[in-house]
């Protein structure tokens, strides 16, 4: 049995490379990192970090089938989404999608960054442009240009710090 397994759903990058740095973050050997879509069974592991991109504020089917899966097992979610992610979004995240982790495990908490977005929804935003809804439209161009430089160094300190927490709480249970 593995000590740590990263799992991850990544739609443009920006979940697999926060995946990879909550990996790199973890101490030893013991440990493996796989993209959700790719595999046909999940590793034995004590600890998963289970990670997703964020669409209309849920997680995708595979992260809800692996979360179903996972039983006697301590689980961290993590995610990006495009939008700023305030605390209460995170929250609001984090109580749609941790309603698939069985109660025999335990859950860790969840880390949530931004994450650039592919250049579809900018042209969307743009066509969505008229006198009445300008305001509206400009905060999510913004939004999306602000996204264009996430994740960043910033947000991988912050996974860093999330992992770092997650340790902590392991080793005090030991």
């Amino acid at each position: 049995m593995l000590d740590y397994v990263v799992l991850y759903c990544s739609e443009t990058g920006n979940t697999k490379q926060v995946a990879f740095q909550i990996f790199s973050a973890l101490p030893g050997q013991n440990k493996d990192i796989l993209d959700l879509e790719e595999i046909d069974r999940i590793p034995e592991a004590g600890t998963y970090f289970v990670g997703f991109f964020v669409n209309k504020g849920i997680c995708s089917v595979p992260v809800i089938r692996c979360l179903e899966h996972l039983g006697g097992k301590n689980i961290a979610l993590f995610a990006t989404c495009g939008s700023s992610p305030v605390e209460e979004y995170k929250r609001k995240v984090e109580k749609q999608v941790s309603v698939w982790i069985e109660n025999d495990n335990r859950y860790l908490g969840m880390f949530l960054c931004q994450g650039k977005m592919p250049i579809q929804i900018r042209h969307k935003y743009e066509h969505m442009w008229t006198p009445e809804n300008q305001e509206q439209v400009k905060r999510q161009l913004f939004n999306f240009d602000e996204a264009m430089i996430h994740p960043n160094e910033q947000d991988m300190e912050a996974v860093r710090r999330f992992v770092g927490g997650i340790l902590t709480i392991l080793e005090t249970e030991d």
